[in-house]
């Protein structure tokens, strides 16, 4: 049955431990480090209490979560949006959960006065760039003679 609208949620009181359970189970699943599902609930409940952090959860087990941050947007009037972490487990995979998971990310940003999302994901990770693509996100790359886009980061 694909996902609607509807079966999406803002994490609210008592949800921050699945919150935590999905992200653990992400970087798990993908073989990256994680500090535990305790740590990551703890940390974006404290981050979502001071409204700089959403987190929704998918489907009844929750069986998706995703991540935004807002911050104000330098190159113009208004805020963005940095999609953190979008994950549905791989047994729902292509029911929508995903698609709806980031089609709230964009209303709920897009409310808080946010003009643009932007998200990083893996070369490799063709089903994420799928959706991404399938829902007007573009990398500079796609453009004719656009170049190659990349992502850093460095931990200090």
């Amino acid at each position: 049955m694909p996902a609607s609208k509807d079966t999406v949620r803002v994490a609210a009181a008592g949800d921050f431990a699945d919150v935590g359970a999905l992200l653990d189970r992400f970087n798990t699943e993908y073989d990256d480090p994680t500090p535990g599902a305790e740590y990551l609930a703890r940390r974006v409940e404290e981050l979502a209490a001071r409204g700089e952090t959403v987190a929704l959860l998918a489907g009844d087990g929750p069986d998706g979560v995703a991540v935004f941050r807002l911050r104000d947007y330098l190159w113009g009037d208004g805020r963005e949006a940095y999609l953190e972490e979008l994950y549905v487990v791989p047994e729902r995979r292509g029911e929508g959960l995903g698609r709806a998971l980031l089609d709230e990310t964009i209303r709920l940003a897009r409310e808080a006065g946010a003009v643009r999302v932007d998200l990083g994901t893996g070369e490799n990770d063709a089903e994420a760039r799928g959706l991404y693509e399938s829902a007007g996100f573009t990398n500079d790359e796609d453009e004719p003679g656009g170049p190659r886009m990349l992502f850093y980061e460095r931990e200090i």
